[in-house]
């Protein structure tokens, strides 16, 4: 028996050293996380409730729920922003779904060239926002914008227009510039689950009769659920937080027809230097993105089977 007690305890001893070395080799990535992650997020919190503003040095101090009162009751800009947000969350969202779907659909045919098309089409998922904005704002450019001569040399407007100026073509100008950038992350992830679709499931339509629609909506659409859901809510969160192109091109003008939330928090964190204020602002803007997850997860029954 005493032998056994000591296999036990090599055992043991060997089991509880493997433990240690993970913990170890896992133990860079913890720290990283915890300090460029936990952290700042754990700042904003607690900033959340402070009066912070470097242009009043004076007033700083613990400020309770007054900034989130002043959110809730008296800031009309936040109301404002939060639906600019919303408009701009759907129409992203909705117009990257539909034709990345499309794309991806015709990109998991097979034809020549297929591989170069691909990698055309990928191309504006790969270049940064900042150089997307500087692309779109020299189409835009009232004088020398590619979209003013071809629509004056095909007769449809009659005179320049200052597509990021003018309050009726700003918002759906820089929509057009945001869904051309967002398009290729729907069709990645929506071709990337087609081609574990199984051909022999069409073959077997094919002989019963069915037609192209009938396929789309019987067999590829439900097998194409839960990458749909899984894209909509990311592109969601992203394009909720999204920045760096509407700053580039408009910084949430004119008169704040593109500021949305996160627009807004820039502005107030950065430009104002009210931190407080702005990570109050921040801290809504997770706890309302934090609620949707849940309930739209909740609500597509994802990972659950029908």
């Amino acid at each position: 028996m005493k032998p056994v007690k000591k296999s036990r305890a090599l055992g043991k001893g060997l089991f509880e050293r493997e433990n240690f070395l993970a913990y170890l080799f896992i133990a860079p990535a913890i720290i990283l996380i915890t300090v460029f992650l936990f952290y700042p997020v754990a700042n904003v919190f607690y900033y959340a409730f402070q009066h912070q503003n470097l242009m009043r040095p004076w007033a700083d101090g613990p400020a309770g729920f007054d900034n989130f009162v002043h959110i809730f009751i008296e800031d009309t800009v936040f109301v404002g922003s939060l639906w600019v947000s919303l408009q701009w969350v759907v129409v992203q969202v909705s117009f990257q779904l539909v034709f990345g779907m499309i794309i991806a659909l015709m990109l998991n045919k097979a034809f020549k060239f297929r591989g170069l098309v691909r990698t055309i089409m990928f191309y504006p998922w790969a270049i940064s926002g900042v150089l997307t904005a500087m692309m779109w704002s020299m189409m835009y450019h009232q004088h020398v914008g590619v979209f003013n001569a071809i629509l004056l040399d095909l007769g449809i407007i009659q005179t320049h227009i200052a597509w990021l100026a003018n309050m009726s073509f700003v918002f759906p100008s820089v929509a057009a510039a945001g869904i051309w950038r967002g398009i290729p992350f729907f069709a990645i992830m929506i071709l990337a689950r087609l081609q574990t679709v199984s051909p022999e499931i069409y073959e077997a339509c094919d002989v019963d009769g069915a037609n192209a629609f009938q396929k789309f909506f019987y067999i590829t659409l439900p097998h194409l659920k839960e990458a749909i859901i899984l894209a909509t809510l990311l592109r969601t969160v992203w394009e909720f937080n999204a920045v760096d192109l509407i700053m580039n091109l408009t910084g949430g003008g004119p008169a704040r027809a593109t500021t949305t939330l996160t627009m807004y928090i820039v502005n107030t964190a950065v430009t104002d230097q009210n931190f407080g204020y702005g990570s109050a602002l921040a801290a809504v803007s997770f706890f309302i993105l934090l609620v949707f997850a849940m309930i739209y997860l909740k609500a597509s029954r994802f990972g659950k089977e029908d």
